[in-house]
């Protein structure tokens, strides 16, 4: 009886959807390694395709695995839980992997800092009011966030390489940045409200 439960909870964890989401973790040290290589050891300019491939495929995987989750039904616990865990791990090594190598800098830096700041806030939060076995929905906005970030960063991984294509790739990427880091302030404060609520609520016990 015992070896029959264990199976079947071993079972999610190696579902389609939660393999995509590890393969996107997988993908951070190939996309920050060739975005190294090209720009800090000048490594040639094609490393750039590489990594804006390696990321689009990662990002894809990031509507996949929700998607393939929902249809077989195969939602777990792990999942939501390793999910957004993936894409913080992904925006966040892109972006200082992106201000080290320039693209990213001046006043755009204070762009990424909202990004980074609201992703450590919103951990904080999750992780004090799940204690609390409140659970804090992800918002239509948080997801247009999400997708305008990494576009965003699609763009400017391109960097250099987009630019001889079409001279405005790394601006487009930086505004988009900017736009990203609005409706970043926006759901971090949406979070935050929510969360204090609760606190609240907690501390009139």
């Amino acid at each position: 009886m015992t070896t029959v439960t264990s199976q079947a909870t071993a079972r999610p964890m190696l579902s389609l959807p939660n393999i995509l989401t590890f393969a996107r973790i997988a993908a951070i040290p190939v996309v920050v390694g060739c975005v190294y290589a090209q720009s800090i050891m000048d490594g040639p300019l094609r490393l750039r395709w590489v990594a804006l491939g390696v990321f689009a495929a990662a990002g894809l995987t990031d509507f996949l695995d929700g998607y393939y989750a929902r249809i077989w039904d195969q939602q777990s616990a792990f999942g939501k839980m390793l999910d957004p865990i993936a894409d913080k791990l992904l925006v966040a090594s892109c972006l200082l992997m992106l201000a080290a190598d320039g693209i990213i800098h001046g006043w755009t830096l204070w762009a990424a800092i909202v990004i980074l700041c609201r992703e450590i806030l919103v951990s904080g939060l999750r992780e004090y009011l799940a204690g609390l076995r409140v659970s804090v929905p992800v918002t239509k906005v948080a997801k247009w966030k999400t997708t305008v970030q990494l576009v965003a960063i699609g763009f400017l991984l391109a960097g250099e390489a987009g630019d001889l294509i079409f001279p405005f790739v790394t601006q487009i990427g930086l505004l988009l940045l900017w736009i990203s880091a609005i409706f970043t302030i926006y759901t971090g404060w949406d979070y935050f409200r929510a969360g204090i609520h609760h606190v609240i609520k907690e501390d009139e016990k």
